[in-house]
């Protein structure tokens, strides 16, 4: 493995298609003691999901953390709701649900 620092928004992850494990690059593979920093590429043709034990052509490449989630085409539509990460999603309907939830409040303060 080099010994550069790898930028975490490079790195790839990767997600097993038997059990929906999520192989992130950031944080390795404790059981099979694979350090933080290792790209899936870089991994042993050998090496298999530590939960189901599938090899490794059964993962897929589901990008870096922080993608917008869905296909890459579809992103322009949706009012740019599309192209949102799923964190600032979560903030939006979460945040929408508390203003909703505080103006419905705000009606015992009517006579």
């Amino acid at each position: 493995m080099s010994t550069e620092a790898l930028d975490p928004k490079t790195l790839d992850r990767y997600e097993c298609g038997a059990c929906g494990y999520v192989y992130e690059p950031t944080k390795g593979d404790s059981t099979s003691n694979t350090p933080a920093g290792t790209a899936f590429e870089a991994l042993a043709e050998s090496w298999r999901c530590p939960v189901c034990g599938a090899r490794k052509p059964r993962f897929s490449n589901i990008g870096p953390v922080g993608n917008p989630s869905g296909f890459k085409e579809n992103l322009k539509y949706g009012l740019g709701v599309n192209s949102l990460t799923p964190g600032q999603k979560n903030v939006l309907i979460f945040g929408a649900l508390a203003l909703g939830f505080l103006f419905f409040i705000s009606l015992y303060g009517l006579r």
